[in-house]
């Protein structure tokens, strides 16, 4: 029985080795036929079985494959597919040759999809991940300016600041024109929370003082990003509803690779300095004060243009510094006479108690300024096995301003995974985590925490910012130029700039987490089911303060603000070939969105108790109400898309969404959004030509719309502060409307593509022309009615414009290839009906009777301002600005 038994082991060992040794390893490398480069993320498939791997960032591969093998298929987007056969080879090097005319090159676009170039009736542009890290900016999407047509880039300038992202032009007159973000499937927010809520009258958007806290998309790693896909028209993104109306930024991110493992470490810095160039030019013949205006304004002096007074015991007048002024009109500049300046009374100062020079000064404010660094650390860990992949990484940026005392410190944190449990059925997953601490952001708009406001327009010639600085230095008091009187109690208007910056400063943090879950199951050859969850989360806290001893009250003021928005999908895809030269591919999806917002902003009343302890409870006198804000938004959609194609060459499309809204009121919360496209690959029928690569004419029309911000629906009482004991509340100064309907917008696009001579040179032009329609507004109506202002669905916006996309490779050789990029756009708009008959709606004004207007058939967005030589009025009546009689515009 024993000797039975080893027999059977013996064979079954030997059947074992020899069912192993029929399997073997094959080996090589895949490089681009046209350049040699190696070619990373190349799908290698042994025909007939399972057996699959990928090429490494050098373009190697290896992959097991079983004895009856024979042949490998290898794929790669913009490539040919080859296939080799396998014969008694190891050892298979394979060179990929471009698919001229890139019907194979893979564009993301909405939800996800992925679709051919030649399939697209709509614009869509790709921006590559190196040009996004060439410059190394921590927010992303300052470097998409200039590299995609349409799109418009507006940077705040300051450390950290937000990005103005806007597609091609305004469509909506108070709402949101800030185009979608979505990262990996993830939808994510590009609104920022800035100083002052949008309801006060001295807002930080009208042009008040304020900090700029950047915005949610500067929290997205740009070493992570792969590419990005830029989906401008209507048709491109109506299968998002109304998040889209604005247009979406589709982000894909690095994942991890079958059978590799990588590990990349990127490093960089940057130093920035202030351009002197477009700062302000100090003069210096003439020094403080108006010329001649203290002769009879009890400081007569000999020439008037001093105050004339007894300082410091001395046995008669002396000539002082008239430092309450803020301006340089005064005295011209003679070494030879000696006046008691600002540092003649501060204690601390060598120069206490003495007259010195009047001379200029020898470092102006461009002088305040210091050299900025941005430094960026990242290092990422990604590979996988057969089944399963794997990427992680994180990122350090520390930014230090060009004012003194400000920091901004990011970690970022990134995780994710994919599994294929069997052939059918495969799960992944992401997860990103973000926290950002800054200090001493920048003050912005007319406000004295914006050190420009007082450099640029109130600022004394004979001050040098040098020795206000070692003034501060000495004992951190506010020693101040602009003193109150000549016994120095404090400064009348302007802070030590030095001592602003120290002690009038803000800090703040934020920690941001995204990420989705998403589950892939293969029923059908044709057919796939995806679930998806996602979720975008942040935590903010935001402090400011104005300490004591300043020109301003005292103030400590404090923000807390929770988001979070969730989505949920579910989507069946359907690709199937109906017959020999007809393709369809397909999808049937819903969607369903949760948004959550909880907000509160308080702060002192009448100043601080006591100097240094920065708090509520610090107040002197009891705190007004909070501003509180809690929201819960909640949009049910579903969409379906279909797409036909006949010989490769002929593509029509359509898609439809039905959204449901808590925004909206119950008997009109129930929306559609229809889009059809068309292309048509002419180049197709001209094979033979030797100069024509690719051509194609597309067409779509599409409608999409942009529902109405949370709580627009219902009046709110506002609760005021205690009367002597008695509760108060008064009634909002707008008006809601409970009959609100979404805002929509009608877009028609038409395009062309070519590529010739082997694709040296190609271009992308498109024509469109949207209008977007019942314009979400608040308009003035009589204060009688107990409002200044009432909410209604009116006014139509016209957008239209050209926009090109073009390219030249003067030089490519197999080492070295030149690329010349140019984007060109230009869009027009105008308002082409406002609301009941009215010709203007103002939108904002700002310091010097400068107003922003909504105009009747002028351009969104018209500036006008008061004439000085004939100041009158703006017509009240019907809200219509009088420009032949006291206005002009710009």
């Amino acid at each position: 029985m024993k000797q039975k038994l080893l027999s059977f082991f013996l064979v079954s060992l030997a059947l074992l080795g020899s069912l192993y040794a029929q399997e073997r390893t094959i080996r090589g490398k895949v490089t681009a036929k046209d350049s040699g480069e190696p070619l990373p993320g190349v799908s290698v498939m042994a025909v007939g079985t399972s057996s699959g791997s990928t090429t490494n960032e050098e373009g190697i591969y290896s992959i097991s494959v079983p004895a009856n093998a024979k042949a490998l298929i290898f794929s790669y987007i913009g490539f040919e597919k080859e296939t080799v056969s396998i014969g008694n080879q190891t050892v298979i090097d394979v060179e990929l040759s471009q698919d001229a005319q890139a019907l194979s090159e893979v564009v993301v676009t909405a939800l996800g999809i992925e679709r051919k170039r030649n399939e697209l009736g709509y614009a869509a542009q790709e921006v590559r991940s190196e040009d996004i890290t060439r410059t190394r900016d921590n927010n992303f999407t300052n470097a998409l300016s200039g590299k995609v047509a349409g799109l418009d880039i507006k940077q705040s300038g300051t450390m950290g600041g937000s990005t103005n992202v806007v597609m091609r032009g305004y469509k909506s007159l108070t709402g949101n024109n800030q185009a979608l973000f979505v990262i990996d499937g993830v939808p994510v927010s590009n609104v920022n929370t800035n100083t002052d809520l949008q309801e006060d009258a001295d807002a930080q958007n009208q042009g008040r003082g304020g900090y700029d806290y950047g915005n949610a998309a500067a929290d997205i790693n740009p070493d992570d990003i792969e590419s990005i896909n830029v989906l401008k028209g209507a048709a491109a993104s109506a299968l998002y509803g109304s998040r889209a109306s604005n247009g979406v930024i589709m982000i894909t991110t690095k994942k991890g690779k079958k059978n590799s493992t990588n590990i990349t470490i990127n490093s960089g810095l940057t130093i920035g300095k202030i351009d002197k160039s477009t700062f302000a030019k100090y003069q210096k013949e003439y020094g403080a004060g108006y010329v001649n205006q203290y002769s009879e304004e009890g400081y007569a002096s000999p020439d008037g243009n001093f105050w004339y007074e007894t300082v410091f015991g001395n046995s008669g007048p002396a000539l002082v510094v008239p430092f309450t002024e803020d301006a340089s009109y005064g005295a011209a500049f003679d070494p030879n006479l000696l006046v008691y300046q600002w540092d003649a009374f501060d204690e601390t100062s060598p120069n206490y108690g003495k007259a010195t020079p009047w001379v200029g000064a020898q470092n102006d404010p461009s002088k305040f300024y210091k050299t900025g660094l941005n430094s960026m650390q990242s290092i990422s860990i990604d590979g996988g096995g057969d089944v399963t992949t794997y990427k992680v990484g994180y990122t350090r940026n520390d930014e230090t301003g060009v004012l003194p005392n400000s920091k901004i410190t990011k970690n970022m944190f990134n995780l994710s995974g994919s599994h294929q449990i069997n052939d059918k059925l495969t799960v992944s997953a992401t997860a990103n985590f973000s926290r950002v601490d800054a200090i001493g952001r920048y003050g912005t708009g007319y406000d004295g925490r914006n050190p420009n406001q007082g450099f640029r327009q109130w600022w004394q010639t004979n001050v040098d910012i040098r020795e206000l600085e070692r003034a501060y230095e000495r004992e951190g008091r506010n020693v101040t130029w602009n003193w109150s009187d000549i016994d120095a109690t404090g400064p009348i208007y302007s802070n030590n700039p030095y001592w602003e910056r120290y002690k009038n400063y803000q800090n703040d943090s934020r920690n941001r987490y995204f990420g989705s879950a998403v589950v892939n199951w293969k029923p059908l050859e044709w057919m796939d089911v995806m679930g998806r969850v996602t979720f975008d989360g942040s935590n903010e806290f935001q402090e400011e303060r104005l300490a004591i001893g300043g020109a301003e009250v005292p103030e400590y003021q404090r923000y807390d603000r929770t988001y979070s928005e969730a989505n949920y999908d579910l989507m069946l895809n359907f690709h199937k070939d109906l017959a020999e030269d007809l393709t369809f591919t397909g999808l049937l999806g819903s969607n369903l969105r949760r948004n959550y917002l909880s907000a509160i902003r308080a702060q002192t009343n009448g100043g601080l108790a006591y100097e240094g302890i920065y708090s509520l409870s610090n107040s002197i006198f009891p705190i007004e109400p909070p501003k509180e804000r809690y929201e819960r938004i909640g949009v049910d959609g579903i969409f379906a898309n279909a797409n036909f194609g006949y010989k490769e060459t002929y593509f029509i499309e359509g898609s439809i969404r039905r959204d449901q809204s808590t925004t909206l009121p119950t008997d009109n919360n129930v929306y559609w959004y229809p889009s059809v496209a068309g292309s048509f690959l002419f180049s197709n029928l001209l094979k033979d030509s030797n100069w024509l690569d690719y051509g194609k004419l597309r067409v779509n029309y599409a409608e999409v719309g942009n529902d109405a911000s949370a709580l627009s629906l219902y009046n709110t009482y506002t609760i005021n502060t205690p009367f002597n004991g008695i509760p108060m509340a008064s009634i909002s100064e707008e008006l809601r409307n409970s009959n609100l309907k979404p805002e929509r917008t009608k877009s028609f696009e038409v395009g062309l593509e070519m590529n010739f001579w082997d694709s040296r040179v190609g271009f992308d032009a498109s024509y469109y022309r949207s209008t977007s329609f019942d314009q979400i507004m608040a308009v003035t109506v009589s204060s009688a009615t107990g409002y200044d202002r009432r909410w209604v669905n009116a006014g139509s916006l016209r957008n239209q414009g050209f926009e090109l996309s073009a390219f030249v490779i003067p030089v490519r050789t197999n080492d070295f290839s030149w690329t010349l990029n140019l984007n060109f756009a230009r869009n027009r708009n105008k308002m082409i009906e406002l609301y009941e008959g009215n010709n203007n709606l103002q939108l904002g004004t700002f310091q010097g009777g400068i107003t922003l207007n909504a105009t009747l058939d002028q351009p969104f967005g018209r500036k006008y301002y008061k004439n000085p030589k004939r100041e009158l009025p703006i017509g009240e009546q019907n809200n219509t600005i009088k420009k032949s009689i006291g206005f002009t515009e710009s």
